[in-house]
């Protein structure tokens, strides 16, 4: 299952409730606001590390520029749209608004 994360971890628990429930090797893909956990030096970066032990990470790009955010937590896989696409055609989404 690929988990859609679109929320910022900084205002709800959609971040840390996704955490709970993904399997191993489920990626989580983090778009819109929700790419706010992959920058380095916040309080979620060590759940975030922890995440990547058991499961891929993905950020999108365009979200990523658009918001500012230049570098990212080792590990976290930076994709484009048309990875995006590719990882919904592989796995059944659930998206954690």
């Amino acid at each position: 299952m690929l988990h859609c994360i679109n929320l910022s971890p900084f205002c709800g628990e959609s971040f840390t409730t996704c955490l709970r429930f993904a399997q191993d090797q489920d990626p989580i893909l983090l778009i819109q606001d929700g790419v706010y956990a992959a920058q380095t030096g916040t309080k979620f970066a060590s759940l975030v590390e922890s995440a990547l032990a058991k499961n891929p990470v993905f950020a999108l790009e365009s979200d990523l520029l658009a918001r500012g955010i230049t570098t990212t937590l080792e590990g976290v896989q930076v994709i484009d749209y048309d990875g995006f696409v590719g990882l919904a055609e592989k796995h059944q989404v659930n998206s954690w608004l």
